[in-house]
C-alpha cells in the first residue's frame, strides 16, 4: 500500500510483467480465437469487464473476429463497471449485447429475502446469483454453439486445471487465456494502452456485483474479495461450475 500522501500506484504499474514465452501464449491465443471464430461460430464472449476479459474484448476487435460480446449487467454492479461498459459499447468496432435478471424474479427475491441476503448462507447468496447471473447467462447463451471466458488456471485452485478449450458439456467453452499470469495480462494491457477497470488501481484484482467484491491486502488469494465471508471451496456464483443435467448445463 502507498505512504499517506503518496500517489497510489496504478495497477498497470503495479503487475505488467511478462512471462518468458509471453510472445508464444499471445501467439497461441490468437489462434485460438480465430479457430474458434471460423470453426464454432455462433459463439460469444462473456464479459465482466474485469481485466482478463477486456485483454480478450481487445484482440477480438483488432483481429477483426465476427465475435459479439455480452455482459450481464446483474443490477447490482459497481457505478464504475457501468461507466466501462458504456465506454465499451460506444466501440463502434464492437458489437456489445447487455442482459439483465428478470425484474420480477429480483424484486420477489429482494421482498422475501431482503436486500442483504447473500450475507445470510451460502444458499441464498447462490439464490441471488442464480437470479442476477444464471438465469441472464443461459439466455446470452442460447442458439450459440461455443463461448470466450477469461478463465485462467493461475486465478484460484478450484480453476487450476483449466483447459484452453472444454469440450465436456455441449456448449464447447474457450478459455483462450488459461495459461497466462496476471502479470502477461497486464503486460499486454500497457502494450496496447487498453481501457480498463479503474477499481484494478484500488486492489480490486476480481470484480463483480459491488456487495460481493472488496478490495485485497498484498499476499492474498486473487478472489479473496469475492464473497469474503464464504469458505473458499464454495466461491463460484455458478458461471463455470460443472453441472449433471441437461438444464444445469445452460449455467
Amino acid at each position: 500500500m502507498p505512504l499517506p500522501g503518496a500517489a497510489r500506484p496504478r495497477a498497470v504499474d503495479l503487475h505488467a510483467r511478462a512471462s518468458r514465452n509471453f510472445e508464444a501464449k499471445l501467439a497461441l491465443t490468437r489462434e485460438l480465437l480465430r479457430q474458434a471464430a471460423a470453426q464454432y461460430a455462433p459463439l460469444t464472449q462473456a464479459s465482466s469487464l474485469g481485466a482478463d476479459d477486456v485483454v480478450i474484448t481487445h484482440l477480438i476487435e483488432t483481429l477483426g473476429l465476427d465475435i459479439p460480446v455480452f455482459v450481464l449487467d446483474t443490477g447490482m454492479l459497481h457505478a464504475q463497471t457501468l461507466e466501462l461498459l458504456a465506454r465499451t459499447q460506444a466501440n463502434p468496432r464492437l458489437r456489445v449485447q447487455v442482459y439483465q435478471p428478470v425484474n420480477e424474479s429480483v424484486v420477489h427475491f429482494v421482498g422475501r429475502e431482503g436486500k442483504e441476503a447473500m450475507y445470510r448462507s451460502v444458499e441464498l447468496r447462490k439464490a441471488c446469483c442464480h437470479i442476477r447471473k444464471v438465469e441472464p447467462l443461459a439466455r446470452a447463451l442460447e442458439g450459440q454453439r461455443a463461448w470466450i471466458t477469461g478463465l485462467r488456471r493461475e486465478q484460484s485452485a478450484a480453476r487450476a486445471e483449466v483447459p484452453l478449450q472444454d469440450d465436456s458439456e455441449p456448449r464447447t467453452k474457450f478459455n483462450p487465456l488459461a495459461d497466462w499470469t496476471w502479470g502477461d495480462v497486464w503486460h499486454y494491457i500497457r502494450l496496447h494502452g487498453v481501457d480498463y477497470h479503474p477499481l484494478h488501481d484500488e486492489f480490486y484484482p476480481s470484480i463483480g456485483c459491488a456487495p460481493c467484491t472488496r478490495a485485497i491486502s498484498l499476499g492474498e488469494d486473487f478472489r479473496a474479495g469475492r464473497w469474503w465471508w464464504e469458505d473458499e471451496t464454495v466461491k463460484e456464483c455458478g458461471l463455470h461450475v460443472k453441472h449433471q443435467t441437461k438444464e444445469e448445463t445452460l449455467s
